[in-house]
């Protein structure tokens, strides 16, 4: 009698632990950085890739856009790489329709000879064009 109501004190409890593990939603999940969010998870980007995949001649046409339009690089003192914020004060520029679609919901920055895809709601760099 004593191991019956053990066993079933053991499966009662296994059973819980499961139905608690299968009603996580998304919005419980990790934002690692690889998939579209839309589910407003702090700190993520919500509706935009976490960082754009581009072709090398998506990235030659970006660059070549760049140049031969003259944008005005900007200065900032921290270092940019991906994932760095950019100050308030430095304006974000609109991807031109040239550049795909996939990349309209981002602004850009030239500094240096580099081209910074920004995740405007963060501004986060999100990639770099070198």
């Amino acid at each position: 009698m004593r191991y019956a109501s053990l066993a079933l004190a053991l499966i009662t409890a296994g059973s819980i632990a499961t139905l608690a593990q299968a009603q996580t939603g998304p919005a419980m999940k990790e934002d690692t950085g690889s998939t579209v969010n839309t589910q407003g998870a702090p700190g993520a980007r919500v509706g935009t890739p976490a960082n754009p995949t581009l072709a090398p001649a998506q990235r030659t046409r970006i660059k070549q856009y760049v140049t031969e339009r003259q944008v005005r690089p900007i200065t900032v003192r921290e270092r940019l790489a991906v994932g760095a914020t950019l100050p308030a004060d430095v304006e974000l520029l609109a991807v031109p329709s040239e550049w795909g679609p996939e990349l309209a919901p981002y602004r850009y920055v030239y500094s240096g000879s580099d081209v910074f895809l920004i995740e405007p709601s963060s501004r986060r760099v999100v990639q770099v064009i070198d």
